[in-house]
């Protein structure tokens, strides 16, 4: 595997803990928070796994705003990008896990590994969801937390070849 980073912003630590148990599973040692990161941060690595969590009508979590910044003053051509994402499909299922679509659309140029098909998910619309698939992972750990490690192993056997 080349020189792989994961790199979340967490409100409320679920993300976080998202992105930990995805590098215990990668066997990726760096994790960080997107809000520690800076310009050069991004540049240091070939593979880059994001995650965020979705917030009020399909918004970035608030650390987001200024490392998506970072991340593409570093550069985003020749990297592979793999996208995970916290949402809420009960509360928000119409704009369920839209910041993956932000991330994805704010990063455009990089190489995406990782779309996951839709049809196991309880949604009504997504701003993640491009030519039929999401962009990345969505994750409702919230109300589909049953559902959350099989998501996780299944989408960590897809990307993990690609890294």
């Amino acid at each position: 595997m080349k020189k792989t980073v994961i790199i979340y912003g967490s409100s409320t630590g679920t993300c976080q803990a998202i992105a930990e148990s995805l590098a215990s599973k990668l066997g990726v040692a760096d994790v960080l928070d997107v809000a520690s990161i800076d310009e050069s941060t991004a540049a240091g690595y070939d593979n880059l796994i994001l995650g965020t969590s979705t917030w009020g009508e399909g918004e970035l979590q608030d650390d987001w705003f200024d490392g998506v910044n970072k991340i593409k003053a570093a550069g985003v051509a020749g990297k592979t990008v793999a996208l995970f994402g916290c949402g809420d499909s009960a509360s928000y299922p119409d704009s369920f896990c839209g910041a993956l679509g932000v991330l994805y659309n704010e990063l455009a140029g990089a190489n995406f590994i990782g779309a996951v098909a839709t049809n196991d998910y309880d949604y009504s619309d997504s701003a993640a969801v491009v030519d039929g698939k999401f962009v990345g992972l969505p994750l409702d750990d919230v109300n589909e937390s049953d559902k959350t490690e099989a998501r996780l192993d299944a989408w960590v056997s897809q990307i993990q070849p690609e890294l």
